[in-house]
């Protein structure tokens, strides 16, 4: 039996998917129900190309979590490019977020901590706002001799789109040396993580519970000093019985997981298949 197991996010398409409903609860269940039927007809269309007997399409958190447990318990953060989360239980209930950035009231992820500090490292050149070593750091990362050139650069294509990513590295380093505003971006990103976490494991009634937490994603798995040690501080305040793991292995090894799950295969397969990865 071939199965074909594929992480992917829907993109939400219409307005009305979103609930209005001022209760939680209710905003979760609807935007279940959206992503559920997304889901469908993302599978529906995976399915027609035929790359196996069976499809099943989840998101990065499904496979980050898949990745770091072996059964479906726990919850997940996955702070890479952006950050999202998703927390499941045995009968396959599941705590999720919409997850699109600052218009579903998402902060953070590797593209959103760089956006911020080039925000405050502008600010900070013209006067607007307090001084930060920023305005140094990350001109320089490029050769650049102020935020002004760099905003130019990034503006005119001269530095490409795709290397503002660069910035978040340079953010990190900035706070281990010890500036107050770089500090104070890394530590709201720990917030962030354990907002989303905390959120999760009361949904699904977990708080109380010794529980994995799993953490991943290209931010997470740098393993910045700073940013795990907020974490595991406010985390020490909000849910100390999470257990937390963190995965560095690639996001495909939760996906080959989640397929090979659905196949007659050994215990030997998954093992030989963690092997690989170095998980």
């Amino acid at each position: 039996m071939r199965s074909a197991a594929c992480c992917a996010e829907p993109t939400v398409s219409d307005a009305s998917a979103r609930s209005r409903s001022a209760s939680p609860a209710a905003s979760a269940t609807s935007w279940s129900a959206w992503a559920a039927a997304s889901a469908r007809r993302l599978t529906a269309a995976l399915h027609a190309r035929g790359w196996g007997d069976t499809t099943e399409v989840r998101n990065d958190t499904f496979a980050l979590l898949r990745a770091g447990v072996d059964e479906p318990r726990g919850v997940a953060v996955v702070c890479g490019a952006g950050i999202n989360c998703v927390g499941m239980l045995p009968d396959g209930r599941t705590a999720r977020f919409p997850a699109i950035g600052k218009l579903s009231g998402d902060w953070g992820g590797g593209g959103g901590l760089a956006e911020e500090a080039l925000w405050y490292a502008a600010r900070a050149e013209d006067g607007r706002g307090e001084p930060t070593d920023l305005a140094r750091t990350l001109p320089a990362h490029f050769g650049l001799g102020s935020v002004y050139a760099l905003i130019e650069a990034l503006h005119l294509g001269r530095v490409a789109a795709v290397r503002r990513h660069e910035l978040t590295p340079v953010l990190f380093a900035t706070s281990a040396g010890g500036d107050p505003v770089a500090r104070s971006l890394v530590r709201r990103q720990a917030e962030e993580v354990v907002a989303m976490a905390s959120v999760a494991l009361a949904r699904l009634g977990l708080l109380g519970e010794e529980t994995p937490l799993v953490l991943g994603g290209s931010v997470l798995a740098a393993r910045h000093p700073q940013l795990d040690a907020d974490i595991a501080e406010l985390l020490a305040l909000k849910a100390p019985r999470a257990a937390v793991r963190v995965v560095t292995a690639p996001p495909v090894l939760g996906a080959a997981l989640l397929g090979l799950d659905r196949t007659p295969s050994p215990p030997e397969a998954h093992a030989r298949l963690r092997a690989h990865f170095g998980a």
